[in-house]
């Protein structure tokens, strides 16, 4: 449910001729963004970084291109048409491409170095290449057929990965594959995440290396408990009957095992997850010196998160650290083993904010390395030589994300240093040793630049400027850009909202103009940012429509005071908050009140039914794609993270629905979604048709044949918004 829509625009100097944007061209080559960079690593020993861009004439065809930072040129290392002419995906690769938010791309989508930067290992179409950095024209095939999580051991002897549900390694010295695993099969996965923990914890592998090569530490499932769906995946052509172990909310989970393999023996271990066998098992890191496996224990109801430190040598096991909340703790990234220190930084939200505390390697708390009224978004890179943490936070700004210094010994815990200083949207990929890193830089009025720079923020040199000038692709239409204005309001029991507007074209202070007010509204999301706009919002303000964002209560990057506001009762806080924001726009003298329509795709599309069902003689229609409309249908970490599970909320669940409060829905409804969806399945929309229909009650409808829940392909996706268009046009108009 971390479905976020992300069309770009930007706002610079006036060329000399201007076009109106069109969707036609929004979903056309070359990329209105101008040339994107993905997946930016700078190498071990720092001479360069690599990154994946697509092309001029398929901006989702992506290939390998590096960056040498002794000549500063920039050149096509690896491409992907070459490599692979004719791409053929596999259902478990398609699956999992939904899952990462990727299902859009093809060609090179991962990469990863060998430690001593001489070799990267790349996946593509299934199968498995050794690529020579000084010599990339010679890639060597390495593993083929159905290659999953490919990765190079942290001493560079073994490839590893996994196929057929079972884990393989590949002794590079020697070329020998040896497969360490072989009951995977059926319901039985080896080295995998499971759905729950792919879509909701942000799992992208099951199995981890130790740091001296010596053992691998994998999770083992069965998913034989889940309960089997099957649901109809309709196509143009034809109608598939998939069979899909879905643990919706209350059901059961899948039932997970941790061991460690030899890769030179195969020789396994089995380490003790507990007396209670319904939990997740969200995180598994080995400590510097390898010496210790460290899991994170997760109880079903969320509540408590246990790190629990494994002896390696004799499976000895005690448990460091536990955090509690009385409604559910968050799982994050951000451990880090310090080697000359002997500790481990951890992040956690016990003082109502994310903060960094350094722990040594017994458990024992040693200090805050972060505290003050701010928190912390994620570990970027640690510099022990240095002594210091570099962290992503909006610190000086909620709707910013900037980089931060701090002090390993916590003498800044309140007083970071700020790296980044443009204000607006900052994403760094930090060297390991912290010395240089990548920043990415966009704000309303800049289209993502690229940059190398030190750790005091000093310029290096530019991978990318991408200036918007007549030659960038968006400089044909920067002339019709239009300003995106910040401000805040006030929830009812006195938190601040954030929102962004963006006047219509040719504005008129003395007209009243509709209003599109774009959505999402749930958890893991951040809908108001001061970054490289969404194409879509400002096409729809080019047509007339004043253009509306507003992040309620229960959107991330927030303190927990305001996120927890949801808790067992989602839509209520997510609803109020939102017709506060239409109640203020309603009060604008720019404003036509009675022309007030929503849109929100997945979470967003729940909102937008919740909205009309609240608010129909506020909100003139609405359009819902993907939504939930029922949580008992949504998976159980993430429903049951946020209502708890069904069973302990019955009124919960029934209220936070859409059904209960269906008879407040008057305004016209489009209700469109993609056929073949396996994150919010298409029945939550075949139910709220049936319901709508017992009703008596009109709608639009628009689905789209083999399309999952982003309708990602390029032609879905000109259709869809063009429906979007056409349907708030026809019942609010525009210019």
């Amino acid at each position: 449910m971390r479905f976020i829509l992300c069309f770009l625009a930007a706002l610079a100097s006036v060329p000399a001729a201007a076009e109106r944007l069109t969707l036609e061209r929004i979903h056309a080559d070359p990329a209105l963004a101008g040339p994107g960079m993905r997946n930016l690593k700078v190498s071990p020993d720092g001479a360069r970084v690599t990154f994946l861009r697509g092309r001029p004439d398929n901006q989702f065809q992506l290939d390998l291109w590096e960056f040498n930072l002794k000549d500063k040129r920039a050149h096509l290392l690896l491409d992907s048409k070459v490599l692979v002419p004719n791409e053929q995906l596999s259902d478990q690769e398609k699956a999992r491409r939904e899952r990462d938010r990727t299902a859009s791309l093809n060609g090179i989508l991962n990469y990863s170095w060998s430690p001593d930067g001489k070799q990267l290992l790349v996946p593509l179409a299934g199968n498995l290449y050794l690529v020579d950095a000084a010599k990339p024209d010679a890639a060597r095939l390495v593993a083929s057929g159905n290659v999953l999580d490919p990765k190079i051991s942290p001493k560079g002897r073994y490839v590893s990965f996994v196929r057929d549900q079972n884990l393989f390694v590949i002794d590079l010295k020697s070329g020998q594959q040896r497969q360490l695993t072989t009951d995977g099969a059926g319901t039985i996965h080896n080295a995998e995440a499971e759905f729950v923990a792919q879509e909701e914890m942000g799992q992208r592998t099951g199995y981890y290396w130790a740091p001296d090569d010596s053992a691998i530490a994998y999770k083992r499932y069965d998913e034989a408990p889940v309960p089997v769906v099957r649901r109809f995946e309709i196509f143009a052509d034809r109608t598939d009957v998939v069979e899909q172990r879905y643990p919706a909310a209350g059901d059961p989970n899948v039932l997970v095992q941790l061991l460690i393999v030899s890769p030179e023996t195969g020789a396994r271990r089995q380490v003790e997850l507990g007396a209670d066998s319904d939990i997740y098992l969200v995180r598994a890191d080995w400590s510097a010196d390898g010496k210790a496996l460290l899991f994170q224990r997760q109880t079903r109801d969320q509540k408590r998160l246990e790190l629990v430190s494994v002896d390696a040598a004799t499976l000895v096991q005690r448990t460091l650290i536990t955090e509690t909340s009385p409604t559910w703790v968050s799982i994050h990234d951000n451990l880090r083993f310090l080697d000359g220190r002997k500790g481990f930084i951890w992040s956690s939200e016990r003082s109502g904010r994310n903060h960094l505390y350094l722990y040594a390697m017994d458990g024992r708390l040693l200090h805050p390395i972060s505290s003050g009224a701010w928190g912390i978004d994620n570990v970027l890179a640690v510099d022990e030589k240095a002594g210091r943490v570099f962290v992503a936070s909006n610190r000086d700004a909620v709707i910013d994300k900037q980089t931060y210094a701090l002090a390993l010994d916590g003498s800044t815990a309140e007083r970071p240093q700020r790296i980044t200083q443009g204000d607006g949207w900052h994403d760094a990929a930090f060297a390991r040793n912290g010395e240089v890193f990548v920043d990415t830089y966009s704000d309303p009025n800049t289209p993502p630049q690229v940059s190398i720079r030190r750790p005091d923020g000093a310029l290096v040199g530019w991978l990318e400027r991408n200036e918007l000038n007549a030659a960038h692709p968006y400089g044909k239409y920067q002339a019709d850009h239009l300003k995106t204005e910040y401000g805040t309001l006030q929830s009812n029991d006195g938190q601040t909202l954030h929102y962004s507007l963006i006047k219509p074209a040719n504005f008129n202070a003395a007209k009243r103009y509709p209003v599109f007010l774009s959505t999402y509204g749930g958890p893991h999301s951040q809908h108001v940012a001061r970054r490289w706009g969404n194409h879509f919002d400002q096409y729809m303000a080019q047509q007339g429509f004043v253009v509306f964002r507003l992040d309620n209560r229960g959107s991330s990057r927030r303190e927990r005071v305001f996120t927890d506001a949801i808790y067992r009762n989602l839509g209520a806080s997510e609803v109020a908050d939102q017709l506060v924001g239409i109640d203020w726009l309603g009060k604008q003298s720019f404003v036509d009140a009675k022309r007030i329509g929503v849109f929100g795709w997945s979470y967003g599309g729940f909102m937008t039914l919740r909205l009309l069902a609240a608010a129909s003689d506020k909100v003139a229609m609405g359009v819902s794609v993907a939504p939930v409309t029922d949580w008992a249908l949504y998976d159980t970490h993430y429903t049951e993270q946020f209502m708890d599970a069904p069973k302990n909320n019955v009124a919960g669940y029934r209220n936070a629905g859409v059904y209960a409060h269906l008879d407040g829905l008057r305004s016209p409804l489009l209700l469109v979604h993609g056929m073949a969806d396996d994150n919010v399945l298409f029945t939550n929309t075949t139910r709220m048709i049936d319901a709508l229909v017992n009703r008596g009650v009109h709608f639009e409808l628009m689905t789209y044949p083999g399309a999952k829940h982003g309708i990602s392909s390029r032609a879905g996706q000109r259709h869809v918004y063009s429906t979007i268009e056409a349907f708030f046009k026809k019942h609010l108009g525009g210019n």
